[in-house]
């Protein structure tokens, strides 16, 4: 079931909102338990028969952590001797493979064997596996909850919570990774049950924003770059302005499509009186590549820096030791996103422009140089962009070949325009859509004097140095406040996103 749908926006979502506020006015363990339900049922709506994968998955994480959890408890308090701790540790590896294990067979066991065929000569055959919906998403959760009971982050083992926790309908699709400290707390709140009518006027138009991202730009620029990177892969060679045209306008679907997304999530959560952690924060405005990834999916930023750059040694042993773990890292992470090369390669060039980046600022640093001016950071934040935009045209090209191809012709190796009228509306489009990027404040700065995150940070803007352009102080103009006005506004925009419902597209991160 996808958030920008007929039926989720005026069946399932109205029903399990009321149906959880009514039930919560008598009990509070009977409304995790319908939001639980209704979880499962959005999972489900999808694809039943993975509805079991899931909750065998879920039954066996919970098992691994109530085991590992007070093992460790009952070790550090002197109650058994401190050996089970270790075992507790042999029993958290244990469960991290098998959940390891059951993510590679479902994504990575066709590329695997392809290869091995490719490379070896064999003729092994697998029948086609079908991905299950979100399993990247609540396998990597509930890894992040065994590592966090092991170092006793986790007081909570009621099953019902975890279970809403794991399946979340806000986040299980395409995330955020969640961390169990965070929500747990949440939804044991007596409160959680009462209607707030803050959160939820605040709530509704953040999900009206998403919608409007995803219904009127996210997928207008979907019609401009998947013709271009179709024609390659069949063989076409695209000019100068042709070749920008599909490489800019996928950058921008991507970009508008999963801060449409991260939107989306956070609103919905917000109306439940439930805070997702912020996942998303303007990365185009980014003045490196480090700060990009501090703000591009940044669960996810910090499930590999905790639980994969960390463990493998960080920075603690020198600076080749610091820079193998970053590209590690980031090589790991490209292979998250897909099972492909193309996707191997978009994670290796990161890796690679986090470590220039960090040799950079070593040298910055040893020169005694400071942050530059204004000129300097727009050059930077132009740099930062460049880099991103080649990224992503390995991300998106179905090969190395039609990749390489694209690149070719956007450094005019094709020639330049053989027809200016079929690019001239494509440009506009693109360049509005830039302005919307580097001028207009995100949502987290519109909605910054509202709590609609679990996370510490209120003054979004003060979180990293962004690029962007002002001509007015609009980020004042667009602050959000309740009123009568703003409310017939959402409600235009609400009306005219769902005019526009025409067909229905599902969001990029479903893919992977």
């Amino acid at each position: 079931m996808l958030f920008n749908s007929y039926v989720f926006i005026f069946a399932f979502f109205p029903i399990v909102f009321f149906g959880f506020f009514q039930i919560g006015k008598t009990s509070h363990a009977l409304a995790s338990l319908w939001l639980t339900a209704a979880s499962l049922f959005f999972y489900g709506w999808w694809d039943i028969r993975y509805v079991a994968l899931l909750l065998t998955s879920i039954a066996f994480n919970y098992a691994a952590g109530y085991v590992i959890g007070h093992r460790v408890a009952r070790g550090r308090s002197g109650f058994i001797p401190t050996d089970f701790v270790s075992q507790s540790k042999i029993l958290l590896a244990s469960a991290i493979a098998v959940n390891l294990i059951l993510l590679g067979y479902f994504k990575y066991a066709n590329f695997f064997v392809t290869n091995l065929n490719h490379l070896s000569g064999t003729s092994l055959n697998l029948d086609e596996i079908i991905l299950p919906l979100g399993i990247s998403f609540f396998t990597f959760t509930q890894i992040a909850f065994l590592v966090d009971t092991y170092q006793g982050k986790v007081n909570e083992f009621k099953f019902v919570h975890y279970t809403l926790f794991v399946t979340y309908f806000p986040h299980l699709i395409a995330g955020p990774v969640l961390h169990h400290k965070e929500m747990m707390p949440q939804f044991a709140q007596r409160n959680v049950c009462k209607l707030n009518w803050e959160n939820v006027a605040v709530g509704l138009s953040i999900f009206v924003l998403g919608l409007t991202k995803k219904v009127l730009i996210a997928d207008s620029l979907a019609e401009l770059a998947t013709p271009i990177f179709n024609d390659v892969a069949v063989g076409w060679q695209p000019m100068l302005l042709e070749a920008w045209v599909g490489a800019l306008a996928y950058s921008l679907q991507l970009y508008f499509d999963f801060s449409a997304y991260s939107d989306m999530a956070i609103g919905i959560s917000l109306m439940f009186n439930v805070r997702l952690p912020m996942n998303f924060n303007s990365p185009y405005k980014a003045t490196s590549i480090i700060d990009f990834w501090r703000r591009w999916h940044m669960t996810l930023s910090r499930f590999l820096r905790d639980y994969l750059y960390i463990p493998l040694g960080g920075s603690r042993h020198g600076k080749f030791r610091r820079y193998l773990n970053l590209f590690i890292t980031m090589l790991l992470g490209g292979l998250w996103h897909g099972a492909g090369w193309t996707f191997v390669i978009w994670g290796a060039l990161h890796g690679f422009y986090l470590m220039v980046n960090h040799t950079w600022l070593g040298f910055k640093e040893k020169m005694g140089w400071g942050e530059g001016g204004r000129l300097v950071k727009l050059g930077a934040g132009a740099l930062t962009f460049l880099a991103v935009v080649v990224g992503w045209v390995f991300f998106r090209a179905d090969s190395f070949t039609s990749a390489m191809t694209m690149l070719d012709g956007m450094v005019g190796m094709n020639g330049v325009l053989d027809h200016w009228a079929p690019i001239r509306d494509a440009l506009k489009e693109i360049i509005l859509c830039l302005l919307l990027v580097f001028i207009f404040p995100n949502v987290n700065e519109i909605f910054s004097k509202y709590q609609t995150t679990c996370d510490l940070q209120n003054n979004i803007r003060s979180i990293s140095k962004s690029i962007s352009i002002k001509i007015i102080d609009i980020f004042q103009l667009l602050q959000w406040k309740s009123s009568r006005y703003v409310a017939w506004v959402m409600g235009f925009i609400f009306s005219y996103s769902v005019s526009e419902l025409t067909r229905v597209s599902e969001f990029l991160y479903f893919q992977f």
